[in-house]
């Protein structure tokens, strides 16, 4: 998903009080500096220490539980609807390039210099513009789809924590943020141990969103379409 979710296991230990909790020894993304958290992030200070005393051990995906919430669903897909319009101004940009770079590939033997170096000059001026203006809009999509998962998460955490404080865990891990062994410290992790399904379940109880029309898909944010980059202007023979 969103780079935001680099703080997604600060933002979850934060609120869960969890300075003795394992969920912080699992992703490397627990020692980032505090400056670098989420605006409005819930301080650990401000928190109660939960006790956890179970002895089970689960996982979750944390990103992927608030994308498939209903409320995710919705939320993403009207964020997605919204840009339509710029990824079809970015897919325009892009298909002019590609026809003046055909152009230059096929008539460049035809072409004086003084034409040549013209239309070099005017495909890297497009390209220039698209590469800002795809930049733009992909960072635009990243922050306003963050505020959305984050947002989300602010009101998942409580349901993540009596989850687990209800069904007897002592340890669970955010198995899209924790690195794989050996680099990180899930090695394996069952289906019989992941818990994402259930929180999404507990989730869309309480916010009383309704479940998107049968047959739609879950939002996978990203950069907006129409982001590839114009194959390069060949050098001057």
């Amino acid at each position: 998903m969103i780079k935001k979710f680099a703080h997604v296991t600060v933002i979850v230990a934060a609120v869960f009080g969890l300075s003795m909790f394992a969920l912080a020894q699992a992703a490397p993304a627990a020692k980032t500096p505090a400056a670098a958290a989420p605006p409005n992030a819930p301080s650990s200070a401000a928190q109660p220490v939960t006790k956890f005393t179970g002895t089970k051990i689960g996982t979750l995906a944390v990103e992927q539980a608030i994308a498939a919430s209903n409320e995710g669903q919705r939320d993403l897909e009207a964020l997605s609807k919204k840009f339509e319009p710029k990824q079809s101004e970015l897919k325009g940009m892009n298909d002019e390039i590609d026809s003046l770079q055909k152009q230059l590939n096929t008539q460049q033997d035809k072409l004086n210099d003084e034409s040549r170096d013209k239309l070099v000059k005017q495909i890297e001026a497009k390209k220039k513009s698209f590469d800002r203006a795809a930049e733009d809009a992909k960072e635009d999509f990243q922050n306003q789809a963050g505020e959305i998962e984050n947002r989300i998460l602010q009101k998942m955490v409580p349901i993540i924590q009596k989850y687990v404080t209800d069904n007897g865990y002592g340890l669970l891990l955010d198995t899209d943020q924790a690195m794989t062994w050996p680099r990180g410290a899930v090695i394996l992790a069952g289906p019989s141990m992941d818990i994402t399904q259930q929180v999404v379940d507990a989730y869309n109880a309480q916010s009383g969103v309704a479940a998107p029309p049968a047959g739609s898909t879950t939002p996978k944010p990203a950069k907006p379409a129409g982001t590839k980059t114009p194959a390069s202007t060949p050098p001057k023979q």
